[in-house]
């Protein structure tokens, strides 16, 4: 993927992730945002008149004005995605949803349907999986580096979100962040496939999900009837190791993904960072001892990558390699690698885990995919 990838775009939603995606999109000059739409017209006007381009009147306009061949952008909020999703589809274009794909998992089958029906690509954030940090750990587990995988931990957890200054956080044009939004969606499908779409990208599909959740901080800045705010699963992939996953925001800050093989651990403690770097921890015997190295190898990729962003907030990530992965793969004639099937297995993982509970036990998943093709500079 390089920087000449074209094509137009259009965005729904106007919201606080909007911000992002139009700063990451200036990293790929080629591809033009012909204009965005938000139900709350005030904030599409503000949102629009700081990045210059056109606001539409109504879903409908921003659809039609979108040429064959385009991307719909949906930014909404996790309430509104299968019914914008679906508006996007049933128009014959191409959509890149902000995750999760559906809140329920008989609708995001609905959307899959619809879209191989249409022969139209359907497509789930978040896309860090196609940024170097994802790719140069793959390579890694595919170099067998540390050996065999044979346990992997994931840890996704934030902070303690609920006592933060959450009113104060706002995004570039001054989209407020939707804290009460995200405390009813939940923080495992807000944040679960920052993880996950790397797992399945390595190792394919999850066969089985035994998991638990639970709302350990009720009544988070009033917000009532919240979401689980802590969850860990245990994962059993088809064709790959046993994977851990934590997801919470009351835990301390930890990003960390560790690989546990036959001669050491992979290591990277950055998720929300497309540069992070990726270790190596040998593994020796000292004496009587056995010891993890605690001076990791650097694993680089030879040549160069793709567009970095800097730093906005807590993440350095740029948001927009997967539209662009989609503009690759119409131009290119070839299979996106974020493909159709991959965002629907990703989602019912996801709602497994967020909607496990105390006494779900184990789950077999019914949706499947294969492992995901690496980035050209990622042999």
């Amino acid at each position: 993927m390089t920087q000449q990838v074209q094509g137009k775009v259009v965005v729904i939603g106007c919201g606080f992730v909007a911000d992002l995606y139009m700063r990451s999109f200036e990293t790929f000059p080629n591809v033009t945002v012909i204009g965005a739409y938000d139900v709350i017209t005030t904030r599409a006007a503000t949102f629009c008149s700081h990045w210059n381009i056109p606001a539409f009147k109504s879903l409908t306009a921003a659809l039609d004005s979108l040429p064959e061949g385009g991307i719909v952008l949906n930014l909404t909020n996790p309430s509104a995605h299968f019914e914008i999703n679906q508006a996007v589809i049933e128009a014959g274009h191409h959509c890149y949803c902000e995750k999760p794909l559906a809140m329920d998992m008989t609708d995001a089958q609905d959307l899959h349907r619809m879209a191989e029906e249409r022969g139209v690509m359907l497509a789930s954030a978040p896309c860090s999986v196609l940024g170097e940090a994802a790719q140069t750990l793959a390579k890694a587990v595919r170099d067998q580096v540390a050996g065999v995988p044979r346990l992997i931990y994931a840890e996704l957890d934030d902070g303690f979100i609920p006592q933060a200054p959450v009113e104060d956080w706002r995004s570039e044009s001054g989209a407020p962040w939707p804290y009460e939004d995200e405390f009813r969606v939940g923080c495992t499908l807000e944040h679960a496939g920052y993880y996950l779409s790397w797992l399945i990208a390595m190792f394919g599909s999850v066969r089985t999900v035994v998991a638990a959740s639970a709302e350990v901080l009720p009544d988070k800045r009033g917000v009532r009837g919240g979401a689980p705010d802590v969850s860990v699963a245990t994962l059993f992939f088809e064709n790959g190791p046993v994977v851990r996953l934590t997801c919470s925001i009351v835990a301390p800050h930890d990003h960390q993904i560790r690989v546990i093989g036959d001669t050491g651990v992979l290591a990277l403690r950055k998720a929300w960072d497309n540069a992070a770097p990726v270790r190596f921890y040998k593994r020796f015997r000292l004496r009587r001892r056995l010891i993890d190295s605690p001076f990791g190898k650097r694993i680089r990729l030879t040549g160069p990558t793709h567009p970095k962003v800097g730093r906005r907030g807590a993440a350095a990530m740029n948001f927009t390699l997967g539209p662009a992965e989609m503009l690759a793969a119409l131009a290119e004639n070839r299979p996106c690698r974020l493909s159709n099937d991959f965002a629907l297995h990703l989602n019912e993982v996801t709602l497994a885990i967020q909607n496990a509970g105390e006494a779900t036990g184990a789950q077999a998943m019914t949706t499947t995919c294969t492992p995901m093709d690496p980035m050209d500079w990622a042999h």
